[in-house]
């Protein structure tokens, strides 16, 4: 998507405040947050290719708004469609993968099919970045979101085409009791936390999966960060591209990884705490090295720190902890929107330095449960 690695810019361009680009980074995970469990919803009980489709629809009309109302409010409208088009892709694009490979009798082609995928994502960042500096000089913004637009809508088209395995009987069939309990948002993540709190070990866990993962929102502020240090708007996609790429490397070296004791985790994220600290200080385009090598090592520890979690979880409970971490990442993010608010790159490099610190506290095994324990 050429747009990925300069629509912050064009908020910039476009005259609006650090505070207000934050705002706008908050209305986004607000929406998405709010339309995971409806869209997920609607995913099993109809159709996971319909979601696929609708999310490449919604996602162009969003990206079209940034194109004709290029304001606060115009984004503001564009980044709520897109995370609704987000949302509907979620859950729906790994159930119908999985769904479609059982029906064939390749559900254990799941693991690898999926981690080619999302390799696949990242690497594909390469050449959109290539083609957003060829747009931008060209027909600038204008250009960058129209075709953004049409690779939305050809995304849309390419899912319509998917195979998808007939939803089962009971996925479909909802009683009136389920109808009752389904607007009741609330009582479920209430259940849910319940559910997470009571598992010895797994509170601190799911907190620290979803720290980590909160993190990841950093990602979209390194296009403003390469421009406030100097490279020219036209050269920022060019500029940035390693740091997905040092995020991959990172991630596929957290199978290696995954024996490391808490505290050797908590170093490396403080070392990638410190050099974005680092980066921030010298300010200049030298420093984005530094900030890809952060992105790598969060990557690394967020991959060990999913897997400690999904360890402790038992099988049955699975899907309603994940989710339970997958809701606190939504909204530890809104700190990560603060921070650059307040302070950029250095406050967010303070929030992972006190994430690195708070670690070995979350992974220690039934530290919550007993001090639960004694308290009552």
């Amino acid at each position: 998507m050429p747009l990925y690695p300069l629509y912050a810019l064009l908020f910039a361009d476009a005259g609006l405040s650090d505070a207000e680009i934050s705002a706008l980074f908050a209305i986004w995970s607000a929406v998405s947050l709010l339309a995971e469990v409806p869209t997920g919803m609607l995913a099993d009980r109809f159709s996971r290719r319909a979601n696929l489709v609708a999310a490449g629809v919604t996602t162009a009309a969003g990206f079209a708004m940034w194109v004709v109302a290029p304001s606060f409010p115009g984004f503001a409208a564009g980044f709520a469609l897109w995370a609704i088009g987000g949302a509907l892709t979620s859950g729906a694009f790994e159930a119908l993968l999985f769904d479609a490979l059982a029906a064939a009798g390749a559900s254990e082609q799941y693991p690898r099919l999926l981690g080619r995928v999302t390799s696949m994502g990242l690497l594909a960042q390469v050449p959109a970045a290539g083609l957003a500096t060829a747009l931008f000089a060209v027909g600038g913004y204008t250009l960058v979101g129209w075709v953004s637009v049409a690779v939305s809508l050809a995304a849309a088209a390419l899912a319509a085409c998917f195979p998808e395995a007939p939803l089962s009987s009971s996925a479909r069939a909802v009683d009136d009791g389920d109808v009752r309990r389904t607007p009741s948002y609330l009582a479920g993540v209430l259940a849910e936390l319940r559910t997470t709190a009571a598992l010895p070990g797994v509170t601190g866990a799911v907190l620290a999966v979803a720290l980590v993962t909160a993190l990841d929102t950093a990602e979209e502020y390194f296009g403003l960060l390469a421009m406030n240090w100097g490279v020219p708007t036209a050269a920022v996609p060019l500029a940035i591209v390693a740091i997905p790429l040092a995020g991959a490397v990172g991630a596929s070296m957290g199978g290696a990884a995954a024996r490391l004791r808490p505290g050797s985790l908590a170093a490396l994220l403080g070392a990638a705490a410190l050099l974005l600290g680092a980066a921030a200080f010298v300010a200049r385009p030298v420093g984005l090295v530094a900030v890809a090598a952060c992105y790598g090592l969060g990557q690394l520890v967020q991959v060990v720190v999913d897997a400690r979690l999904q360890r402790r979880i038992p099988s049955n409970q699975r899907a309603t902890v994940t989710s339970v971490a997958g809701l606190g990442g939504e909204l530890a993010a809104f700190a990560v929107y603060a921070g650059w608010a307040v302070g950029q790159a250095s406050a967010i490099a303070a929030l992972v330095g006190l994430i690195a610190i708070l670690l070995p506290l979350m992974l220690r095994p039934g530290s919550v449960s007993r001090r639960r324990g004694r308290r009552h």
